[in-house]
């Protein structure tokens, strides 16, 4: 992640940079865990510029981490793109279309393989496909009824949110446990936990490499800044505990509250307002089932 944060703050990366920042990322990549190569690649979806063997490595690895790059990442060439359909199988490709843009190369190539997946399909596959894709629509229009119902009785709610409380006993020792065991997909869950939010939500907060955004939310959670320091000094390795420090004590706690409660406000309507309440707020009871799912 040190590696990727500086190659990240080049702003106009020159030749030289490409080509050892192209030579370095495998092996790093190789000997990292699942957690750190998620969270490189989903910072290299937001480089303007990445050497084209790098995203061609990135892209053909497993679909769940190299969806984000596919989907995302405006460095990708459309020679890397082709290479990569050539390369691996249908989740790939729906992740290459789910792109803003494609050209006219990249959209007949998507189609081929489409048309060549489905002509080697069997009559029971056919039938499969068809019937998951009527359960899928089924099961989003409920999901539409069910938000439809909630908006229409909540609106008071949704327009004065309950106020961020602090995160609990429990939670404040579930962030600085998993902090500490490096277990930053469990820290993820009890973060989302706490705030009363998506886990895409608590995730995006710890993909900023700046470290500034958790910095916020440990702060608006009521954590004391000496866990704070120790949860970001450990979550950012290339963050000494002295910079992590620094960063806390800047921050204005009634500014970081504002911030965070507008991140839950954007959260739920996103999700269509049918997101739990917080695990520490008034109207949440803290029950065995929901520290069982925190601890995880």
């Amino acid at each position: 992640m040190a590696t990727v944060s500086s190659f990240e703050s080049l702003r106009f990366p020159s030749r030289a940079d490409l080509g050892q920042f192209a030579e370095l990322f495998e092996p790093l990549y190789a000997a990292s865990t699942e957690d750190a190569r998620r969270q490189a690649v989903a910072a290299l979806s937001r480089c303007p510029q990445v050497p084209e063997r790098t995203a061609l490595f990135i892209g053909t690895q497993p679909v769940g981490i190299a969806a984000i790059f596919l989907t995302v990442s405006r460095a990708v060439s459309d020679r890397t793109l082709l290479a990569v359909l050539d390369a691996t199988g249908p989740e790939h490709a729906r992740a290459i279309a789910g792109r803003e843009a494609l050209s006219p190369a990249v959209v007949e190539a998507l189609v081929g393989r489409h048309q060549d997946h489905a002509s080697r399909q069997t009559g029971a596959e056919r039938e499969d496909v068809r019937q998951d894709a009527e359960r899928t629509a089924r099961e989003e229009a409920v999901r539409d009824e069910l938000r439809a119902l909630v908006r229409a009785m909540g609106p008071v709610r949704d327009a004065a949110p309950a106020p961020l409380a602090p995160a609990s006993e429990l939670h404040r020792a579930l962030l600085v446990r998993f902090a500490r065991a490096g277990e930053t997909g469990m820290l993820a869950v009890a973060l989302a936990d706490a705030l009363g939010a998506s886990q895409w939500l608590s995730e995006r907060i710890l993909l900023d490499l700046s470290g500034q955004q958790l910095a916020e939310t440990l702060l608006a959670l009521g954590l004391d800044r000496a866990d704070s320091r120790f949860v970001l000094s450990k979550v950012y390795p290339h963050m000494t505990a002295g910079a992590a420090g620094a960063l806390v004590a800047a921050l204005d706690p009634e500014s970081a509250v504002e911030r965070v409660r507008s991140w839950q406000r954007a959260d739920r309507y996103t999700n269509g307002g049918d997101l739990p309440e917080a695990a520490n707020g008034d109207g949440a009871p803290a029950t065995d089932a929901r520290r069982g799912r925190a601890a995880g």
